[in-house]
């Protein structure tokens, strides 16, 4: 298992072979899996492999033009009114997403939506009109996901960092 811990990375760039839907049930899969509170599982998942959608949903953030590069992207959903943990709950769903897609040989990367748990932005107004996502719903980010373009380093034990850890007290 840590092995995979060190080879997932961000990934922003991504060569043009499409992920196949078994690779993407694989990933869903690994994020519906996903601790959750209550076991309330709250999330919803919108899988987009259209170009145009794509590119659309690359606009809607200044750093976020990888999105349309990916083969495909998976965005991450929940209704509030199910459990106010809803972001922790999507968020280690996204951390699961991560972690299958580098198991799966593939790179992803987090393109974020959400900037309030309280209350919608523009970005995520936007990506509701392109995906046609309920109102009743929010959205935490989209998972970018395609083979990485070029080889990534992987993590090193050598990040283990002895000053970032505390035992008892601070």
């Amino acid at each position: 298992m840590n092995e995979i811990f060190k080879k997932r990375r961000s990934v922003r760039q991504f060569t043009d072979k499409e992920v196949d839907d078994e690779k993407i049930k694989h990933i869903l899969s690994a994020a519906m899996v996903a601790p959750s509170a209550n076991h309330v599982n709250p999330w919803e998942f919108v899988v987009v492999k259209d170009k145009n959608s794509l590119s659309r949903l690359s606009e809607i953030g200044m750093w976020q033009k990888f999105v349309s590069e990916s083969s495909v992207s998976i965005v991450i959903t929940a209704n509030p009114i199910d459990t106010d943990k809803w972001v922790q709950d999507c968020s280690i769903a996204g951390a699961h997403i991560y972690l299958e897609s580098a198991n799966q040989g593939l790179g992803a990367c987090w393109a974020n939506v959400m900037s309030d748990p309280m209350k919608p932005n523009e970005k995520e107004r936007l990506v509701k009109q392109v995906l046609n996502i309920p109102d009743s719903h929010r959205v935490l980010c989209i998972m970018a996901i395609g083979y990485p373009d070029k080889e990534v380093e992987e993590h090193s034990d050598d990040e283990y960092r002895e000053d970032k850890v505390h035992q008892e007290r601070w």
